[in-house]
């Protein structure tokens, strides 16, 4: 049986890169982090579809950090950014794994297609699409998505969309998708594999601070997110440490 750590009341799944690998055949794979973890706590639907998938990796090192707190460390921090690349270098000689890329702006996931298949030297992206201005409200759109994957002959699904709308699309649509295998919510990651969004130098994100780079780079967007949402992750953490968080005893599963 897998391994899991309670973070402020949401179950991740406490695996790192070889153990991943060597068990993501199938499955749904979410990397969250502080923000997505402030999102499942007020969110009931998204708390319940979050928990259902198979694979809950932290995607954080602040969240890595707040696991050692709290005497239960996480073994690696596995952002949902790099792993995508990972994953398609890890299948570069597998033709059974096809990706199918869903998300980003108009064309941004097509570039990221076309430099995944030249890095890699294969065409393992089949298939590409970047969807409308609130799709996930639109069942009829949700639906042609699906039918879209699957005409691609995809096994592999990366979403890009943001949190919780990728979990939810997921969760939601993927028995409409029978052929695909393996079903990953990736964030920003088809803007980084565009080259349409940099990505914050490598010492950063090993600090923790890749949330410095990103609200440096876009701060009329991310001001809130990060200096208002997110703080109250460090009080709910101490509370957890505590006893006195009701959510974290209610919440583990």
């Amino acid at each position: 049986m897998t391994a899991t750590v309670n973070i402020i009341g949401v179950t991740l799944t406490n695996l790192d890169r070889r153990e991943l690998f060597a068990q993501l055949t199938d499955g749904v794979f979410f990397s969250p982090n502080v923000d997505v973890l402030m999102k499942l706590r007020q969110d009931p639907e998204f708390f319940e579809l979050f928990h259902q998938a198979e694979f809950r990796i932290c995607d954080s090192r602040i969240v890595q950090l707040g696991s050692q707190f709290l005497g239960t460390p996480i073994k690696e921090k596995i952002s949902g950014s790099d792993f995508l690349g990972e994953y398609c270098a890890h299948h570069a000689q597998n033709p059974e794994v096809k990706l199918f890329l869903l998300g980003a702006g108009p064309g941004v996931a097509l570039e990221a297609q076309r430099r995944i298949n030249a890095r890699i030297g294969r065409e393992i992206v089949v298939g590409a699409h970047s969807p409308s201005f609130g799709f996930e409200k639109k069942p009829e759109e949700c639906a042609a998505l699906a039918q879209l994957v699957n005409d691609s002959g995809a096994t592999a699904l990366a979403v890009g969309v943001g949190a919780p709308k990728q979990e939810k699309f997921i969760m939601r649509y993927k028995s409409q998708m029978p052929g695909v295998r393996v079903f990953m919510a990736v964030g920003a990651t088809i803007d980084f594999e565009a080259g349409n969004v940099p990505r914050a130098p490598a010492w950063m994100s090993g600090a923790g601070l890749e949330w410095a780079y990103r609200l440096y780079r876009e701060p009329k967007r991310l001001w809130r997110r990060y200096l208002v949402d997110d703080l109250p992750f460090f009080w709910l953490l101490l509370k957890q440490r505590l006893g006195l968080d009701a959510f974290s005893k209610q919440g583990a599963r």
